[in-house]
């Protein structure tokens, strides 16, 4: 269980003079699940790029005290995994090869994959029931098939911390359930922490526990699904016409619903 602390991170490319992030404090808590939403551009991949630190960033980053700039590649990758929009993945290399590449940050630098570490791949992967691919090569799968095994390594690596960022986009209705639906087993049983970037606003709002919209590098909404997903705040940032409507079931959960409609908002 780990917590992330975030005082005012900003991200800046200067190859370009852009501001992408301006200063983001928050306190992620153990079992969290924090989801980023906003329009392209907002922000959300540069601040999860950030915390996995892939570029460079002002402000403070730790997990439970730790500041992760202060931590080399392996230590980092112990505590944060990471899942990219757009992952490179080699077509020659197989399924089992690939996921076991999240065990990385555990294998010396001469080392070899101990049996512990080839349960770990063989767990992950039947819980993604991606145990029939396990010899397939990765340029053989298809677009949605290869996203999964890419959370697999990243669930492979078993940090307490779990960057998602667009997840889901390349997997139908089914298997995007069954992914959001594994992480969120693993964060009851495991207790990790997870922040993802969403694009679909009724998924972000049915599976996180709070949701913070960036819009321009800065926090515009934050707070529960109902709270943040309105068709007013939505219509001005998105630029779309909605209707948003809640649904409770037997259970008495409350699931907020986005739904498109034909138009747009009056200027």
């Amino acid at each position: 269980m780990s917590t992330l602390t975030l005082e005012d991170v900003a991200v800046r490319y200067t190859k370009r003079g852009v501001s992408a992030l301006a200063g983001y404090s928050d306190v992620i808590l153990p079992g969290e699940w924090l989801g980023l939403i906003g329009p392209n551009g907002a922000g959300k991949s540069s601040l999860l790029k950030a915390i996995a630190g892939l570029v460079r960033s002002d402000g403070r980053l730790a997990v439970d005290g730790v500041v992760l700039d202060d931590l080399n590649d392996r230590s980092r990758a112990a505590l944060v995994a990471y899942v990219a929009q757009d992952p490179l993945i080699p077509n020659d290399m197989t399924t089992r090869e690939y996921v076991l590449l999240g065990r990385t940050p555990y294998i010396g630098y001469f080392g070899s994959p101990t049996r512990a570490d080839h349960r770990v791949v063989d767990d992950v992967l039947e819980r993604l029931r991606l145990g029939e691919f396990a010899d397939r090569l990765l340029g053989e799968l298809s677009g949605g098939e290869r996203q999964r095994i890419v959370l697999a390594r990243a669930l492979a690596q078993q940090a307490p911390i779990l960057l998602l960022d667009e997840p889901t986009s390349a997997l139908d209705i089914g298997h995007q359930q069954q992914a959001l639906e594994l992480v969120a087993e693993l964060r009851r049983t495991e207790r990790i922490t997870v922040i993802s970037a969403l694009h679909d606003l009724t998924l972000a709002g049915t599976y996180t526990d709070r949701l913070v919209m960036l819009h321009h590098g800065a926090v515009v909404a934050a707070g529960d699904a109902a709270e943040v997903l309105t068709a007013d705040r939505l219509g001005k940032i998105y630029n779309v016409c909605v209707t948003v409507e809640v649904d409770v079931d037997e259970l008495g959960n409350r699931q907020v619903v986005v739904v498109p409609r034909r138009g747009f908002p009056a200027p």
